[in-house]
């Protein structure tokens, strides 16, 4: 008699998948920041194996990789990083209990989750950016919240508006790189995910739907932005 699938509910971790997945996670987005820094992008790109961990083994699992990332980033490039480390924890359990409440299983609700993520980073990101480094820590958007303060809104407000625009871009990257990744990953990994399996050119043409709208997004919105 064939056995089913684990369910959400009873998938056990086995220590081994931790031990692999979160170290991998974290090498993951130190090697997406250090690219985009190096590119000078106006994303992050350092949430990628968050989402992938928060998705399969669990939101905390995520949210302790997540945390990890910031920790050593602080560390090893600049502690700038370290007060964004609730950002990532945020980020992943917004992904791993999202997708365990459904919001996996077709691409429209997956891509609903990649702009709550957004949201949820953002507001968690603000009163960083505000409280403790006074609203500009030398990434692309402090240009946008310049020109916000410019245009009489208040510093808060400000730094939301670039900072939403900025996180929409890059959590619906990551969102939609995690899916890939969880395509390749053993199906011993991933059969208890109630999420999308979509077939390997409609994957590919998705992910490259969500870096156009990504890039989009933020050119236009630069665009609509007096200098």
């Amino acid at each position: 008699m064939a056995t089913s699938a684990p369910t959400l509910r009873s998938f056990r971790i086995p220590t081994n998948y931790v031990i692999a997945l979160v170290p991998a996670a974290v090498a993951l987005n130190i090697v997406g920041s250090y690219i985009n820094t190096a590119l000078k992008l106006p994303t992050f790109l350092d949430m990628i194996g968050t989402a992938v961990v928060a998705i399969t083994i669990g939101p905390w699992w995520g949210a302790l990789a997540g945390a990890l990332t910031n920790t050593v980033n602080g560390f090893i490039s600049s502690p700038i990083n370290l007060p964004f480390a609730a950002c990532n924890v945020i980020g992943a359990l917004v992904w791993g209990y999202g997708v365990r409440a459904g919001m996996g299983k077709t691409m429209p609700r997956y891509f609903i989750l990649a702009c709550l993520v957004a949201l949820a980073v953002t507001l968690m990101a603000v009163p960083i950016y505000v409280f403790v480094f006074g609203g500009a820590t030398g990434h692309f958007s402090d240009m946008m919240t310049a020109a916000f303060v410019g245009m009489g809104q208040n510093l808060i407000v400000s730094v939301f508006s670039s900072n939403i625009v900025v996180s929409l871009a890059d959590k619906i990257i990551a969102s939609f790189v995690a899916l890939a990744i969880l395509e390749a990953l053993p199906p011993m990994l991933t059969s208890h995910l109630d999420i999308v399996k979509a077939p390997r050119m409609q994957l590919v043409a998705w992910i490259a739907g969500a870096v156009v709208l990504s890039v989009v997004i933020v050119l236009v919105l630069t665009a609509l932005i007096p200098h």
